[in-house]
C-alpha cells in the first residue's frame, strides 16, 4: 500500500512519512482483524475524504493586488465533525497539509472528544505584514472557505502563523458570510466564545503529558534542564508551566536560530520573549543581545544545549538521527513533542533504541485540540468555564491518553513504546467507527 501512495503521491513526502509511521507500528494490530482488509480500510483512512484548493487574491497596503493559493484537508470524519488547525506560512504546501490532517485524526481520536481530523492553510505568511494586510487576507481566505465549514461540519482552529488575531478575522468574516453566530471556528477571543486557557493548552498540555512519562520511571521535573525549539504559543506556554513545576528552561529558538541560558531563563526573561514575539513580533536574537546570552545563528538548540528533556515545539523534521544522537549523549532522558511529527523517522529509531522516554506529537501536544473540544462543548452549551475547570479537564484528558498509549504501547521487557501506543489507541476507534458505517 505504501509504494502505491508513493507512486499516486511521488511530490509528498511529510504525507508518505506520516502514513509510513503509523502504517508501520498498528501492522499487528491490523493483521488481527481480516474483516479491515476486506474493507480496503487502511487505504481509506490514509487518503483524504476531500480537498479544497483556492486562490486567495488580496490588497496590501500599497493597492497591489497579490495572490496566495489557500487549502482546507477534511481528512477522516468517522467520529465528529471534521477538525484541525490553519496554518499560514510560505512553506505550505498539500503534502504538509495532508501529514497534518493524517495525524490530526489520530490525535482527535486519542483525545476521547467527538472530533474528525482536518488541516488547512495557506503559503501567506503574516510575517512582515501590517494588521489591515494580515485582515485583507484573512477576509479574502474565508471568502472561499466559509461555504465548506461549519459547527456540525468543520471546525478550524489556529495553527503557525494563526493566532488570536488571524482567527478573529477569519471568524468575523465567516459570521457575516454565513449569516450566524455559532462555534465555527476555535482559539476565539473570550469575548465572543472562545475558551478560558485555550492558548495555554498545546504546551501545558505537553507537560502533563511528560509528568506521566516521568512518573513510569519514579521521575519528577523538579531540577531537570529542558531544551525547548520555538517560541510561539506551544514554546512559551511549555515554559510557563515548566517554570511553575521547578524545571529549568535552557534553550528556545525561531527560524533564525536559536538561544542557551545553562542556567536556565528565569520568569522575567520569558515574559521578555513573551512581548518580544506576540507584541513586537521580534526575532530571538533580540533576546541574546538583551540578555547577553549564547545565540546559534540559523541553528536548532540540539547539539548546543545540555539537557535532561526535550521538547521540539517549532515544526516538523527539525530533530534528524545526528540531532538524537547528540541529545543522547548530553544526558537526554526523555523527548515530548510539542510541535507535528518534529523527529525524522531516523531520530525516533534513536531514541527507542536508547529506550528514553520518547513521547510523539499526536498524543503529546494534544491538549491544544482538547481544549478545542472543550471549546466547542462551551459553545454549544452557551456556558463559559472557569480556567480551572478547564485545566483539571485538560489534566485529566492528558492522562488518559498517557493510559491509552501504555495499554497499547507497553513491550515485554517493560519499555513503552509510545509511538506504537498511540498509533493503535487513534486507529482502532476510527477503524471501528468506520467499519460500523459501511463503505463511504
Amino acid at each position: 500500500m505504501i509504494s502505491d501512495l508513493k507512486r499516486r503521491f511521488p511530490h509528498e513526502p511529510e504525507y508518505i512519512q506520516a502514513v509510513e509511521e503509523v502504517v508501520t507500528s498498528i501492522e499487528e494490530a491490523y493483521n488481527e482483524h481480516p474483516e479491515f482488509e476486506r474493507y480496503n480500510l487502511i487505504e481509506r483512512l490514509c487518503i483524504p475524504d476531500r480537498i479544497y484548493t483556492f486562490r486567495v487574491s488580496w490588497v496590501d497596503d500599497k493597492g497591489n493586488v497579490r495572490n496566495n493559493m489557500g487549502y482546507r484537508i477534511q481528512h477522516n470524519n468517522a467520529i465528529g465533525p471534521y477538525k484541525g488547525g490553519v496554518r499560514f506560512h510560505s512553506s505550505v504546501n498539500l503534502s504538509i497539509l495532508k501529514f497534518l490532517a493524517f495525524e490530526q485524526t489520530f490525535k482527535n481520536s486519542l483525545t476521547t472528544l467527538a472530533m474528525g481530523g482536518a488541516k488547512g492553510g495557506s503559503d501567506f505568511s503574516p510575517r512582515g505584514k501590517s494588521d489591515m494586510e494580515v485582515m485583507r487576507f484573512c477576509q479574502a481566505f474565508m471568502t472561499e472557505l466559509w461555504r465548506h465549514i461549519g459547527p456540525d461540519t468543520d471546525v478550524p482552529a489556529g495553527d503557525i502563523g494563526v493566532g488570536g488575531r488571524e482567527v478573529g478575522y477569519m471568524y468575523g468574516m465567516y459570521k457575516k458570510m454565513a449569516l450566524e453566530f455559532t462555534g465555527t471556528f476555535t482559539g476565539k477571543g473570550l469575548e465572543f466564545g472562545g475558551s478560558k486557557i485555550r492558548p495555554e493548552a498545546t504546551g501545558y498540555g505537553n507537560v502533563y503529558f511528560l509528568l506521566e512519562m516521568l512518573k513510569t520511571r519514579g521521575l519528577d521535573l523538579w531540577g531537570k534542564r529542558v531544551a525547548i525549539s520555538g517560541s510561539g504559543n506551544v514554546a512559551t506556554y511549555t515554559a510557563e508551566k515548566l517554570l511553575e513545576l521547578g524545571a529549568k528552561v535552557v534553550s528556545m529558538s525561531d527560524s533564525d536560530g536559536s538561544i542557551y541560558v545553562p542556567e536556565g531563563i528565569t520568569r522575567e526573561q520569558l515574559d521578555y520573549i513573551f512581548k518580544l514575539k506576540n507584541i513586537y513580533r521580534g526575532r530571538i536574537r533580540e533576546f541574546a543581545e538583551e540578555y547577553g546570552c549564547q545565540y546559534f545563528e540559523g541553528e536548532r538548540p540540539w547539539h548546543h544545549a545540555v539537557c535532561d528533556i526535550a521538547m521540539p515545539s517549532a515544526t516538523q523534521n527539525e530533530i534528524d538521527g545526528d540531532d538524537a544522537r547528540a541529545l543522547i549523549a548530553n544526558g537526554c532522558i526523555a523527548v515530548s513533542e510539542g510541535a507535528n511529527m518534529p523527529s525524522t523517522p531516523e531520530a525516533i529509531r534513536e531514541f527507542q533504541a536508547a529506550h528514553i522516554l520518547y513521547a510523539p506529537g499526536k498524543a503529546a501536544n494534544a491538549g491544544g485540540v482538547s481544549v478545542s473540544g472543550l471549546e466547542m462543548a462551551q459553545n454549544s452549551q452557551k456556558l463559559n468555564w472557569s480556567s480551572e475547570e478547564v485545566d483539571r479537564k485538560l489534566k485529566e484528558i492528558m492522562t488518559d491518553i498517557h493510559n491509552q498509549c501504555v495499554k497499547y504501547g507497553k513491550e515485554s521487557d517493560g519499555y513503552i513504546n509510545y509511538v506504537r501506543g498511540a498509533n493503535v489507541a487513534g486507529f482502532m476507534k476510527v477503524a471501528k467507527a468506520m467499519m460500523a458505517q459501511g463503505v463511504l
